[in-house]
């Protein structure tokens, strides 16, 4: 009992450091737009990249934005970006405008409140999640719709915790977005909380002409509850259209760019 206890937090303790592991990928900036918001619901000064299309500007078009947290430049703003442009130019996805929040306290943003122990741990202020989201809503949004040509089409993506709160928001406050994308969520945090209660939380939900893919590595404290998840989903009487990827050949740090492809393709897709 007590080596799978000590197993357990070693594996959340990787799971928890995957975005400090020392992996240079090097991927090219690409040209993009920068601003600052002082939001007044996390308190601080944030940084927003924006990317658009190569014709955007020769177009009158409008159209979807995917947000995703971890959208700094050094973090995954630019190899999403450079995702999404390959991906359009082969006329595999739609243009999409991409949105990139940098982060200032992560594990705070990504997460709900919990007061488990071990989550304390690791996760020394979590619980930021309501005001991460009432930013994104009442603050982002708008700048973003005022500053470029954007539908009511609205998407996000995220990895880990960043999957964690595309989840939660999913289950929360779904009217938020029209496609959720998730690699590896951390559904384990406040012991496994949004899976266990999934139906009870979600069954005053309309998801007409939502979209959820995601996605489960081969870490046994993530795939466990992505499995649980999809078991709930199929269970669950539900107007959500969602995919499912168990992808137990992939490691935590390396499911986000294995997966990200076939991710996009599928929820930008119109006939899924």
């Amino acid at each position: 009992m007590k080596n799978n206890i000590i197993i357990s937090i070693l594996l959340l303790v990787l799971t928890l450091s995957c975005k400090n592991q020392g992996i240079v990928y090097n991927d090219p900036i690409p040209e993009h737009d920068s601003l600052k918001i002082n939001s007044k619901f996390t308190n601080e000064e944030r940084t927003i990249n924006i990317w658009t299309p190569p014709n955007y500007n020769s177009s009158k078009d409008s159209l979807t934005v995917l947000y995703m947290a971890d959208g700094g430049i050094k973090e995954d703003f630019p190899h999403i970006a450079n995702t999404l442009d390959t991906l359009i130019k082969q006329h595999k996805i739609p243009n999409v405008i991409l949105v990139g929040i940098e982060n200032t306290k992560r594990r705070r943003d990504l997460t709900g409140p919990s007061n488990i122990e071990y989550d304390l741990e690791f996760i020394k202020n979590p619980g930021g999640a309501e005001s991460f989201r009432k930013f994104i809503k009442n603050e982002l949004f708008p700048e973003i719709n005022k500053r470029y040509r954007t539908t009511n089409k609205k998407a996000i993506i995220g990895e880990s915790l960043a999957g964690l709160f595309v989840v939660e928001t999913l289950i929360l406050e779904p009217i938020m977005f029209d496609y959720f994308i998730a690699m590896d969520p951390s559904l384990w945090f406040n012991e496994h909380y949004l899976v266990e209660n999934y139906e009870m939380l979600t069954k005053e939900n309309d998801y007409q002409n939502k979209k959820l893919w995601y996605a489960g590595s081969s870490v046994v404290d993530i795939s466990t509850f992505t499995n649980k998840l999809e078991k709930t989903l199929k269970d669950t009487k539900s107007e959500l259209i969602w995919k499912y990827e168990d992808e137990p050949k992939e490691k935590h740090h390396t499911i986000f760019r294995a997966t990200k492809e076939k991710a996009l393709i599928w929820t930008f897709s119109k006939n899924k």
